[in-house]
């Protein structure tokens, strides 16, 4: 089976974020151009071309690019330091480590491990973590480690020091995979890594237990999640994918549960797509999505 990272050997991404003005595109392109590499995708963004803040996202091939890369990376430096840009540059064939933390719900951690068994996902997952046992065999018939670390009670903290030990060194970004438990602002910052998290979007409509046999009483006509990423705010971070499903009133709590899960599981993975193959530039608390 051809996988994602096979296509992508001696592909480089070249993510540039700043200060729009005259001339980014043209030294972007004749930079990739000197270094010996050929454009396979090129997007951009601009907010407001007077003033405002430009994005772009260059895919190129360069042959033996592990070789070029001390080079091309001392060309950026020099080209986009004077223009006051920032940039980022990651070799394509070599996937992003990607933790999954997960409670009870299994819908959206089997819709992860299945797509990366199948190659669709650009990442490795070196572990997953839950507060309880109920996937435990799921997730090691896939040959992935898993760990069970408990978080009772109102004090996280010992449960978190050893989430944190797992993780710190071993991930690129953390996913929660309907991972119910609010993680604290000291958890993120030791972490050190993008974390991602998927709910549905009755929220903040029905907070709490039961949102679905809440929205059954209210009589919703559409169902929906939102995957974005975590910050100290709660369920406030930068948004990176949305969708919705529509319901009828024939339909029981339950189906509006089902049809949810399955709304949940198709957000989170491409939410999980986009930023593994360095689709996403965060903005403040926004997000622009090449896709």
């Amino acid at each position: 089976m051809t996988t994602h990272l096979d296509t992508r050997r001696d592909h480089a991404c070249l993510i540039v974020h700043g200060p729009d003005q005259p001339g980014i595109v043209a030294a972007v392109t004749a930079l990739v151009t000197r270094n010996l590499g050929n454009i396979v995708t090129l997007d951009q963004y601009s907010d407001n071309p007077e003033g405002g803040e430009f994005f772009q996202r260059v895919v190129f091939h360069r042959p033996d690019l592990q070789a070029a890369l001390p080079e091309i990376e001392a060309d950026l430096d020099k080209t986009l330091g004077p223009l006051k840009m920032e940039w980022r540059l990651t070799d394509q064939s070599i996937p992003k480590r990607m933790a999954i933390l997960v409670s009870t719900s299994d819908h959206c951690l089997l819709e992860l491990l299945w797509r990366h068994r199948r190659g669709e996902l650009a990442v490795t997952i070196p572990m997953v973590i839950s507060n309880h046992t109920n996937t435990a065999e799921d997730v090691r018939s896939f040959g992935i480690p898993f760990f069970h670390v408990p978080s009772q009670g109102p004090d996280k903290s010992a449960a978190e020091a050893k989430i944190v030990e797992l993780l710190k060194g071993n991930v690129d970004f953390v996913v929660l995979a309907r991972y119910m438990q609010i993680l604290s602002e000291s958890f993120l910052e030791e972490v050190g890594v993008p974390v991602i998290n998927i709910h549905h979007s009755f929220l903040p409509a029905f907070i709490g237990a039961a949102p679905y046999r809440k929205a059954k009483e209210r009589g919703v006509k559409l169902i929906g999640a939102t995957s974005h990423y975590v910050t100290e705010d709660l369920d406030e971070g930068p948004i990176i994918e949305q969708d919705v499903a529509r319901v009828t009133h024939a339909m029981t709590a339950a189906d509006l549960q089902a049809r949810g899960a399955y709304v949940e599981r198709a957000v989170l993975s491409r939410a999980v797509q986009w930023h593994a193959e360095d689709r996403v530039i965060r903005h403040g608390n926004h997000t622009i999505v090449f896709t």
